[in-house]
């Protein structure tokens, strides 16, 4: 079992807290500026005196400066934040610098990742097969801070990656003919859904669509808790495939 401190205490955050004591971890701080009264302000060495693990729901705008710090005091965790990976190798170099083990992804939910894993396989699939065009489409609630989705971008990336033809990704506005080599990727943000994700391989006579949909936060929640049990005590920069690999072995 592990000792938690959470970064951040919105719906993700609370989730996340609910999750790990169900599963017997203990959480040792919250953290967040805008909480109430059981949430600490800021980070300081005191207040994560007592955590193994950070798990890290804030927002896009100090995520980096999160990892910084928890870097510093010699922390391990959880990156659930999006919205920060521009900045990607200024944190991995924070992690070798201080010798800690983080594990970060746009999305834990271990339905998503199996999504990633058989979206990889289709587009290997659809690479031999040029008459099939590809798109994608995500959903959102209306307060999502983000677009597109982190979740939208590895998609996306899956597909640039496998398919020979498809060498950018777009996910802004299209309001010109797209080009041959691009694939776009397009949001909605509305209401209150959790997140959709919807790829879809089109060709003049058909069209194959994969689509995860998700119920809640709950499982982003069980994978965050999940992953912070597999980052406990490794040094080093890990993704959410090293995770999966651990759960159900590599191909």
């Amino acid at each position: 079992m592990a000792n938690i401190a959470l970064i951040g205490y919105g719906k993700m955050g609370q989730m996340v807290h609910r999750f790990a004591t169900a599963k017997g971890h203990i959480i040792t701080a919250i953290v967040d500026p805008y909480g109430g009264e059981n949430c600490h302000k800021e980070i300081t060495a005191e207040v994560l005196s007592g955590a193994d693990v950070c798990i890290d729901f804030s927002q896009p705008q100090t995520a980096v400066a999160n990892i910084e710090q928890m870097a510093a005091l010699g922390k391990n965790m959880v990156i659930g934040t999006t919205g920060w990976y521009k900045q990607m190798d200024e944190v991995k170099q924070l992690v070798e610098q201080h010798r800690v083990g983080l594990i970060w992804s746009g999305n834990f939910s271990i339905g998503v990742n199996a999504l990633f894993r058989i979206v990889g396989y289709a587009a290997w699939v659809f690479n031999n097969l040029p008459d099939y065009d590809v798109l994608g489409h995500e959903f959102h609630h209306k307060g999502k801070a983000d677009s597109p989705s982190g979740t939208a971008v590895m998609l996306g990336k899956i597909l640039q990656e496998t398919l020979d033809r498809k060498q950018k990704l777009v996910v802004d506005k299209l309001d010109r003919k797209i080009e041959p080599d691009e694939i776009h990727f397009s949001s909605s943000r509305g209401g209150s859904i959790p997140g959709t994700h919807l790829i879809m391989f089109d060709s003049p006579v058909d069209t194959i669509e994969i689509k995860h949909t998700a119920r809640g936060r709950e499982g982003f929640a069980a994978g965050a808790v999940l992953a912070a049990e597999f980052i406990q005590g490794k040094t080093g920069f890990y993704g959410i495939d090293d995770l999966m690999d651990e759960v159900i072995g590599t191909s």
